[in-house]
């Protein structure tokens, strides 16, 4: 499947714009530095089967597309902007798209930031290209930081506040949407013991590629960098890690100092090991397997294949790395850490039967965690209201209280009932006091046109 090529008018880098958009993005998520504020997730590991019986999580498929935030900019004298923010924290400027204010539609919604995916759906009986935009979080709604909500208040808040106005908006007003650089939807997110649901159900109805699941923590809050309460699974078999490519060419035999450009060279494979003094430091990891017949198709190409970001998967009939793309959408290759835990996956293999095998654990645990909560909650009059087993029983209409035959004894009196100390708010009497029914049965003659009531 196609990966999508950003829209919208990019922002200079280094520009005094570009400056005040990363102040204002790190102001509104509450960030102490202007990097992009999106979360990574872990690899997928054997100890993570043991994580999804013990916590709450959901899963959805993961894309294969272009990882960005959506970044809806207001201000009182220019109104709405809106921007999308990739994951080398450049900015693009979006033309003609609007998001209305879920209380008023005639009014803008006010600075929002959305976590997505790009994505290029591809009709397959048409073969029509569509690129969507598919929301999963969210980090802040209309001025609100919600990055420390649990997931599930942060996807209705996704949903309430950004994608039903946005939607009503396209429903009623259908030519809007003609200006719109993509379409916009929420991703089907479900319940981690409904994985077979998204296996069976989710991914086969997918117009653009999948690359694996994604687990999230319905209990933790969102978390810029990597978070270990984000989860990507994929097949053992496809699991993949972001290198730096390096080639390096032999001499030519009758001079050791020029290299030759016509033989094939060896390619390197250097992990990022962070920045050092803001230069991003890399160090010789491996070696990447490339035949002749590909060596020939490379050169055929006319790309540029040195010190570029490649992604690469293990071949075990071959027992090297391989390449199967490259990533120029990411700033660098994945970090040293992140790499020992991808081969850690690799190597430990949590296939697909394995996590649909686990469905019914994570159900039980699941289910025993919510039975266990709700038995925990407080009652709902719980020092609200004294109880009622405490209060003297209402007497009864003087209608239905028959003449006793022989002087009742003397009832005792009731000790006053202690109640919470509460004001009553005053009311001003509209109303007087309603009339009392002829036909009540607690109150008028005893018979009525010779019938007793």
């Amino acid at each position: 499947m196609p990966v999508p090529d950003l829209p919208g008018n990019l922002i200079p880098k280094h520009s005094p714009e570009e400056s005040w958009l990363k102040s204002a993005v790190a102001r509104l998520c509450q960030l102490e530095n202007e990097r992009f504020p999106g979360s990574q997730p872990v690899s997928f590991g054997i100890r993570d089967l043991l994580k999804l019986e013990n916590q709450d999580f959901w899963v959805c498929e993961k894309s294969d597309g272009v990882r960005v935030l959506l970044f809806v900019l207001f201000d009182e004298t220019e109104g709405q902007r809106v921007f999308l923010i990739d994951r080398h924290n450049t900015y693009r400027e979006i033309i003609g798209l609007f998001f209305p204010h879920h209380e008023n539609p005639m009014m803008p919604l006010r600075n929002t930031i959305i976590d997505g995916e790009l994505v290029i759906d591809v009709d397959p009986r048409m073969g029509r290209e569509t690129l969507r935009f598919l929301v999963f979080d969210c980090l802040v709604v209309d001025d609100q930081n919600v990055m420390s909500r649990p997931l599930d208040k942060r996807y209705g808040k996704l949903n309430l506040w950004f994608y039903k106005p946005f939607q009503k908006m396209i429903r009623d007003h259908r030519h809007v949407a003609e200006s719109h650089p993509f379409e916009i939807k929420v991703k089907e997110i479900r319940s981690a013991y409904n994985v077979e649901q998204v296996f069976n159900m989710d991914i086969p109805a997918l117009q653009h590629g999948n690359d694996g699941l994604i687990y999230t923590s319905v209990n933790s809050p969102y978390s810029p960098g990597t978070d270990s309460n984000v989860i990507k699974w994929k097949p053992p078999s496809e699991n993949s890690i972001d290198f730096k490519l390096v080639l390096r060419f032999p001499s030519i035999p009758t001079d050791s100092t020029r290299p030759d450009f016509s033989a094939k060279p060896v390619f390197l494979l250097h992990v990022w090991c962070g920045d050092q003094n803001g230069v991003p430091r890399y160090e010789q990891y491996d070696e990447m397997h490339v035949d002749d017949n590909e060596w020939e198709r490379m050169k055929e190409s006319g790309e540029q294949y040195d010190d570029r970001i490649v992604e690469v998967h293990w071949d075990s009939k071959v027992t090297a790395w391989r390449m199967m793309r490259f990533r120029d959408d990411k700033p660098n290759g994945n970090h040293k850490s992140v790499v020992e835990n991808i081969i850690t996956s690799i190597a430990e293999g949590v296939e697909k039967e394995t996590l649909l095998s686990r469905s019914n654990l994570i159900r039980t645990a699941w289910k025993t965690r919510q039975g266990a909560a709700g038995a925990s909650a407080p009652a709902a009059t719980a020092g609200n209201a004294p109880a009622r087993s405490h209060l003297p029983p209402p007497p009864l209409p003087p209608s239905r209280v028959s003449a006793p035959s022989a002087p009742a004894p003397p009832t005792p009196i009731a000790a006053p009932v202690a109640r919470p100390s509460q004001s009553i708010p005053k009311a001003n009497v509209r109303y007087g006091p309603l009339q009392v029914s002829k036909w009540s049965k607690v109150a008028g003659p005893t018979s009525v046109l010779g019938f007793m009531r």
